[in-house]
């Protein structure tokens, strides 16, 4: 009835995680449930979370990304991850950048 409306395949994980929100004075451990490319399922204990947080998951090395709340059900809540699509945002802009210093270089090397 409802489907999945999800942009990317989720998967269970169970991981314990980090919330950091320096400016709501927030840094408590969360539970990953599951997650994926864009976002993740939280498990969160009984404090007031503001609407956007750093998540900092532990692996092989420590991930860093910025969240914004999508749900809050109970202590669960959806989050979307923000750090890639800002990456996203940026990469066309960088890109053009580069092809301008590198027309730049070019220019100046010829000369």
């Amino acid at each position: 009835m409802f489907g999945d409306r999800r942009s990317h395949p989720r998967v269970t994980v169970n991981r314990v995680a980090r919330i950091y929100a320096e400016q709501a004075g927030v840094n408590c451990e969360c539970t990953i449930t599951d997650i994926s490319e864009g976002g993740a399922r939280l498990f969160v204990p009984e404090v007031n979370l503001p609407e956007q947080f750093v998540l900092l998951i532990s692996g092989d090395k420590v991930t860093r990304e910025e969240c914004r709340v999508a749900w809050r059900l109970g202590g669960e809540m959806g989050v979307q991850f923000v750090t890639r699509s800002v990456e996203q945002a940026r990469a066309p802009v960088v890109n053009e950048l580069r092809a301008l210093a590198q027309r730049r270089f070019r220019k100046s090397g010829a000369a």
